[in-house]
């Protein structure tokens, strides 16, 4: 397993507690239109992943982040 499908399936671990619909998740998921999260819920979301991974997600990097894969990508780059 690599590295970053390792961290997509911790990133998909933190969206299953919000994906009230059980969206089915892959790298095009998007937050706003397929899972269908309001601000509040990406807020949690994100607080979440900052915890997960001991990470600082910034206002212009959660504003470029539309999909799973965007996270994951955002992810790696920001623990290297």
């Amino acid at each position: 397993m690599t590295d970053r499908q390792q961290i997509f399936d911790q990133i998909a671990q933190q969206i299953a507690p919000f994906n009230k619909k059980g969206v089915p998740l892959d790298e095009a998921t998007t937050f706003a239109g397929d899972l269908e999260w309001d601000s509040l819920t990406v807020m949690d979301f994100v607080a979440a992943v900052e915890d997960e991974f001991d990470i600082l997600i910034t206002m212009n990097m959660q504003a470029e982040i539309e999909t799973i894969g965007q996270l994951a990508d955002a992810v790696i780059k920001l623990k290297a």
